[in-house]
């Protein structure tokens, strides 16, 4: 019986996290890019305040409401010198050795196309780039579910490895959307190939076409999705009313109508009614490019201390 109204803020996912965490914003409702960030927020809240201020199990209170697998974004052309059509379960270790390569393409008999150039965003300031290096660590280990705190800190193989690939990048930026916006705009002497969501991918794809040959999407052997949830805050300043009214919102977000929006700005709805290959979807019109419907086996997400962890070793790196 009451009006709702929405007062929204654009935030960073750890951006967000932290600023409630510290008290500076007080928000009602949070929604970072993955449930990553709400694992790390749960344990951090409860090291905090001796209690979790989200719940990722309640799906009444904290649920995603859009889906967009992490992609490798790269040149055709090169890719099929680099991996093939195929790059099975091998395809970060392939990377990391092509990229480590002191002759770069001369190595693939291509001297003409210079250093391998790859590219993802800054883990400490964007979910793609977190996800880019939760997926390689898991691809180190050759497991999709189990990772420790100790496997980060102790294998001293897997810090060899992982620093390696990473002192490949020459820059971390801040924002997926530049890196697909570069890749498309400046073709391979800016990135070979780089590390962004689906549906950023399909946002540009219609941009790169013709431009320096064929941009192909390619899936890693294991995958993590951005599931944008959003999550009712269990604080004091939460009233029931304005917990009562963010259920409403998420229910508006997770109907039909709202669902198949999703779809057409090519995100994977939560809805597993609206088919992905219907008649006029991004799937369809761009299956070419190698957009798939069929995803591979989704990486568990690690507790949030682990996460914290891996994250505070590549920030210490």
């Amino acid at each position: 019986g009451h009006p709702i109204e929405l007062d929204l803020k654009k935030m960073g996912s750890r951006e967000m996290y932290l600023a409630v965490l510290d008290g500076t914003e007080q928000p009602d409702i949070v929604s970072p890019a993955s449930k990553l960030q709400i694992a790390i927020l749960q344990d951090l809240s409860t090291s905090k305040f001796g209690t979790p201020i989200v719940n990722q199990a309640d799906t009444e209170t904290c649920r995603p409401v859009l889906l967009s697998p992490l992609v490798l974004v790269a040149w055709k052309e090169r890719a099929d010198v680099l991996w093939g059509s195929n790059p099975n379960g091998t395809l970060w270790l392939r990377l990391h050795d092509a990229l480590i390569h002191p002759q770069g393409w001369e190595a693939y008999a291509h001297p003409e196309w210079g250093y391998i150039k790859f590219g993802h965003t800054n883990p400490l300031k964007s979910n793609s780039g977190f996800q880019t290096i939760l997926l390689m660590t898991y691809n180190y280990f050759k497991k999709t579910d189990g990772l420790t705190g100790a496997d980060i800190l102790s294998d001293e193989g897997y810090q060899e490895w992982f620093l390696e690939f990473e002192s490949t990048i020459s820059k971390f930026g801040d924002s997926t959307g530049t890196y697909m916006e570069e890749i498309v705009a400046y073709g391979p002497s800016v990135y070979d190939i780089v590390s962004v969501y689906e549906a950023t991918a399909i946002e540009q794809a219609e941009n790169a076409v013709g431009r320096y040959g064929e941009l192909q999407v390619y899936y890693p052997p294991a995958t993590s999705l951005s599931d944008h949830p959003f999550c009712v805050l269990q604080t004091e300043w939460v009233t029931p009313d304005k917990a009562r009214a963010a259920q409403l919102f998420l229910d508006y977000l997770t109907d039909k109508e709202a669902q198949e929006l999703a779809l057409e700005h090519g995100f994977r709805p939560v809805d597993p009614s609206i088919p992905l290959d219907r008649p006029g979807s991004p799937f369809q019109r761009y299956a070419a490019n190698g957009l798939r419907i069929d995803l591979p086996p989704e990486v568990e997400t690690p507790p949030g201390n682990v996460l914290n962890t891996l994250l505070d070793f590549w920030g210490r790196n």
